[in-house]
């Protein structure tokens, strides 16, 4: 048995779907009470459960269980809060850091060998665009912005993680994620307190419209991305091997320049051929985030990760057979 803790997130709604289709038994948690409809269809246990009570881990089983996926947390995306204003530096850490920890302990005091967390990749954008990425990489953050503490309360949770690999003997571990794509509740986000539209659904909309598709900065700036459906694989895979634990890229290992993302969205959801979209271009404006690519080979040594969807086409392809299909899309509806 499997215990995701966060199941109400977009990747833990898909990770549940992996494991269910290889044929494992789940229970889930989360704080969204329209996602215990959806997992009652599925025949999953639902439970209601708060990160920061120690109280509610007594919900969960304490038998026959293989390991915990650790999605809960706090995001900057979808904290409402303006830092110029107001300060949540506190519920990162009540949230992210200390949640980890009544996790551990729930693990520790149960004989649960192994959690899985995440890891956030701006703990190494110090390295961005100048090397590819290894989990080797020395931490490299930066102490401004919405971000800054969020990246701090990851470090502490999974350096935790890590104590209690040495200190009990447990093979947790910690999965670092760039943007993951896929349908969810992300085609909005908060952004130092302010809600805006992702540059992903700002190209896809004006594709479907057929409208100009703009790229700001450098053309040729190159990320590197994950689908969701191969992070929810990766999940399953690094549960079964004995040899994982640690820190782990979990990306496509290859990078995707905007120009190669706008011509391939501007193919696929055109309204017509004949309504394509333009690509124009701003050099001047700047794009915020620079480009980067991480190893995936430590993944591929210790659980035979290999991502199915590296391919940016592939990749859109199916994200867009998913939305044409209305997967999850009532789902996360309203969810931020």
């Amino acid at each position: 048995m499997y215990i995701v803790i966060g199941a109400s997130s977009f990747i833990g709604v898909y990770t549940v779907d992996e494991f269910l289709k290889q044929g494992c038994k789940v229970v889930v948690t989360g704080r969204k009470n329209k996602f215990k409809e959806h997992y009652d269809s599925l025949g999953v246990d639902y439970i209601n459960l708060d990160l920061t009570s120690k109280e509610d881990f007594e919900q969960l089983p304490t038998d026959n269980v293989d390991g915990v996926i650790l999605l809960g947390g706090l995001l900057p995306a979808n904290a409402d809060v303006n830092l110029d204003e107001n300060e949540n530096a506190a519920d990162y850490f009540n949230v992210n850091t200390i949640g980890t920890i009544n996790v551990l302990e729930y693990c520790r005091k149960n004989k649960i060998k192994r959690v899985i967390s995440t890891c956030s990749y701006a703990d190494v954008r110090g390295a961005w665009g100048k090397k590819v990425i290894t989990e080797d990489e020395p931490r490299d953050f930066i102490y401004t912005g919405d971000h800054a503490v969020y990246v701090f309360s990851k470090n502490a949770a999974n350096d935790t993680l890590e104590y209690y690999n040495q200190q009990h003997g447990m093979k947790n571990a910690w999965f670092r994620f760039p943007p993951v794509y896929g349908v969810g509740p992300h085609d909005s986000l908060y952004i130092n307190g302010t809600l805006r539209k992702s540059g992903l659904k700002i190209f896809i909309d004006n594709a479907s419209e057929g409208k100009d598709i703009c790229i700001f900065g450098d053309k040729n700036l190159s990320r590197d991305v994950a689908y969701v459906k191969d992070v929810a694989h990766a999940f399953y895979l690094a549960m079964q091997s004995e040899e994982t634990s640690g820190l782990y890229n979990m990306t496509s290992g290859k990078g995707v320049t905007l120009q190669e993302q706008a011509e391939i969205i501007a193919e696929l959801w055109a309204p017509n051929p004949e309504c394509k979209s333009k690509i124009v271009y701003k050099p001047e404006v700047k794009n915020n985030t620079p480009s980067y690519l991480f190893s995936m080979e430590k993944a591929k040594k210790d659980f035979g990760y290999i991502p199915q969807y590296s391919d940016f086409k592939l990749m859109m392809k199916d994200y867009k057979k998913d939305l044409d299909e209305n997967k999850y899309q009532e789902l996360f509806k309203y969810v931020k």
